[in-house]
């Protein structure tokens, strides 16, 4: 594997696994420096109670031969002093150096051991920097551990062989290393494989991703052959493919549709543009035709505004656009609008609770109710009441860049309801269609000859001011559609 570096970084790969060498490597150190002394702590625990026990001894045989030497010189009228010690041998292979208290070697075992006064290997100096505490000890190219004791005006040095043990840690601290060496080695290995093998279903991600053009929006990730931590990526990967084919296929509907739209008026124009040329006609033959294609022209204006607002919701809105709007005022000048055309089919308006006022687009807002209420009184039947009911409330019903931007303040929002009886029966299903652009429930209905904008435009326009919009029919007569829209 060949390190990749991307923006003067390492790959993740790459990151991981000298992180993880990282952590072995560390973790051998210690490993090994615990086994070493956890070794030389045994080791000097079975030379330190060797050496107490030969100095136990030592003391011993030293009192025995003063005693001796206190006898012998009574029965021969010789000084103690001049009586040299006897049996000063212990059982231990062990090295003994005896001196007075004037530094004179009584007797020696240790050969090379030189008790020089002011010397730092002088059995005086040894005994005033350790007392009765084991050392370590290096004299002719051997390796002793060592004590100093002193016993009845005697300085004693008791130095145990540890050349044995020593060429046995060096060996032992070899083999160590190299092991150590090994399994760091073969750890980093398996870790760099394990690895390897964890990320190798983002390959599979990736290839997919690569392939993804408008004609394999179809291709999905088997969520059950991704690891268990990788399996909401490709769970993400999945909607999000979902999404992207819905989209697609309403936006190469949305084209088929405008172009249906847009084909059909043009065509007319061209027609009746054709008729009137093919021969001349009278005066008013000209000023009705023109009339004609005046409303053919008002009707592709309508087409190319709606289409430009919903262009225009679909970018949002800025805070600069966000206005107190008075939702009070703007429905009573809707409703006074369509009160016309509603009493001429017996329909009345019952509107009530508290229309606060709420922020958005002055504009935007007047183009949403008033499609809301065209809609109600358009398919609402015949002697019916069209109820508009506002209440406030803390419903949350923003979304997550709005909630993150008013984390701080508990939003409020106005939630209106309008209600109207319709004269057909209607589906929860066919309502679900109505926010398709183009589509038209009842394309016959003489009252209402629309594009099929309206509702798809109020969804816009409540998306870009961060509302919520629902509709829903209950007993298949009454058309309920709720709008949440945030207050000031």
């Amino acid at each position: 594997m060949t390190p990749i570096v991307t923006d003067g970084r390492l790959s993740l790969l790459w990151r991981t696994i000298f992180l993880l060498t990282l952590c072995v490597v560390v973790t051998q150190i210690c490993l090994y420096l615990w086994i070493q002394h956890s070794v030389n702590g045994h080791f000097e625990q079975m030379d330190s109670e060797i050496l107490t026990h030969a100095a136990f001894n030592l003391r011993q045989n030293i009192t025995d031969n003063l005693l001796e030497n206190q006898e012998t010189a009574q029965l021969y009228n010789q000084p103690i002093n001049q009586r040299p010690l006897q049996n000063a041998g212990l059982d231990y292979d062990v090295k003994t150096v005896i001196t007075d208290n004037q530094g004179q070697i009584i007797t020696s075992s240790l050969k090379g051991f030189v008790n020089q006064a002011g010397n730092k290997r002088s059995i005086k100096y040894l005994w005033q920097q350790h007392q009765d505490q084991p050392f370590d000890l290096k004299l002719d190219h051997r390796h002793y551990r060592a004590i100093v004791i002193r016993h009845s005006e005697h300085l004693a040095l008791i130095a145990l062989p540890i050349d044995v043990h020593h060429q046995y840690l060096v060996q032992f601290n070899r083999q160590l290393i190299l092991i150590l060496m090994a399994i760091t080695f073969i750890l980093v290995f398996i870790a760099a494989f394990s690895v390897h093998l964890g990320f190798a279903p983002l390959s599979t991600i990736r290839q997919k991703m690569t392939r993804i053009n408008a004609e394999k929006l179809d291709d999905r990730i088997v969520v059950s052959e991704m690891p268990s931590e990788l399996r909401p990526l490709a769970d993400a990967y999945n909607a999000m493919m979902d999404k992207l084919e819905h989209n697609f296929d309403a936006l190469s509907r949305f084209s088929d549709d405008i172009a249906h739209e847009l084909r059909t008026p043009l065509a007319t124009l061209s027609t009746q543009t054709q008729v009137m040329l093919s021969k001349p006609r009278h005066k008013t033959e000209y000023v009705e035709q023109l009339h004609h294609q005046h409303d053919t022209l008002e009707q592709l204006s309508g087409l190319i505004n709606n289409m430009l607002l919903l262009a225009k919701t679909q970018k949002g809105l800025y805070d600069s656009q966000l206005k107190p709007v008075d939702t009070e005022s703007l429905i009573t000048k809707m409703i006074d609008y369509y009160e016309f055309m509603a009493e001429d089919r017996g329909i009345l308006f019952e509107k009530s609770g508290n229309f606060t006022a709420v922020l958005g687009d002055d504009s935007l807002l007047q183009r949403l109710f008033a499609n809301l209420i065209s809609n109600a009184t358009y398919y609402a039947a015949s002697n019916s009441i069209i109820s508009i009911q506002a209440s406030t409330g803390t419903d949350n019903v923003m979304s997550e860049a709005q909630r993150t931007k008013q984390a701080s303040i508990k939003p409020t929002f106005l939630k209106i309801l309008l209600t109207n009886r319709l004269a057909e029966p209607l589906t929860q299903a066919e309502v679900n269609k109505l926010f398709e652009r183009f589509y038209r429930h009842n394309r016959h209905n003489s009252l209402h000859s629309g594009t099929g904008l309206g509702l798809s435009i109020v969804q816009g326009i409540v998306n870009a001011h961060n509302g919520r919009l629902n509709i829903t029919v209950k007993d298949k007569y009454y058309f309920q559609v709720s709008v949440a829209l945030l207050t000031p």
